[in-house]
């Protein structure tokens, strides 16, 4: 008679080889979705701005795009310039987004699409798009002064993002010493 199924000695191996291979596949896993996220929001916020900047050519206005409580990271908001009505919201949790110092909280668009400041000077910026954990960009968001956007993904580590950690981690401080 033959015998169906496994013996408990195999079944006790398959578990332990389980075992030792799981932990390397969910680090793998972990970091594959962390950078379809990062993917995921630089592609978002790369149409986010073209959009803007179709509206403000569209509507023959201004228009402005900013980051929800000034962290693009949380997501953005493309408002009129006189922020009478909300034309778009995106909300993003997922990937840490950091600006440059002209684009660190908004980018305006002037009804004929180009990237102006305030005061009416060209506004031109890269919006990264850092690691959760490192001082790496993994993806750039480059505005042009004629308010043309690209993408680029070219992993390289940026100060920028060294500094968003240091932000993190010195609001994690407290929190952690209180327990």
């Amino acid at each position: 008679m033959r015998q169906q199924g496994f013996s408990l000695i195999e079944l006790l191996m398959g578990l332990a080889i389980a075992a030792i291979v799981l932990p390397w596949a969910g680090t793998g896993y972990k970091e594959l979705i962390e950078s379809i996220e990062r993917e995921d929001t630089a592609q978002l916020l790369l149409s986010g701005l073209r959009s803007a900047r179709s509206e403000a050519i569209m509507r023959n206005r201004r228009v402005l795009i900013h980051g929800i409580d000034n962290d693009w990271g949380k997501g953005w908001r493309i408002t009129l310039d006189n922020k009478e009505k909300t034309l778009l919201k995106e909300r993003s949790a997922s990937a840490r987004v950091i600006g440059n110092q002209t684009v660190k909280r908004r980018v305006r668009f002037g009804s004929h699409g180009a990237a102006l400041h305030a005061n009416g000077s060209f506004q031109a910026g890269t919006l990264h798009v850092c690691a959760k954990r490192g001082p790496v960009s993994h993806h750039q968001v480059i505005l042009a002064p004629s308010g043309r956007v690209r993408l680029e993904s070219i992993k390289a580590e940026q100060a920028l993002c060294e500094k968003g950690l240091k932000a993190a981690s010195g609001r994690a401080t407290p929190s952690a010493s209180r327990t």
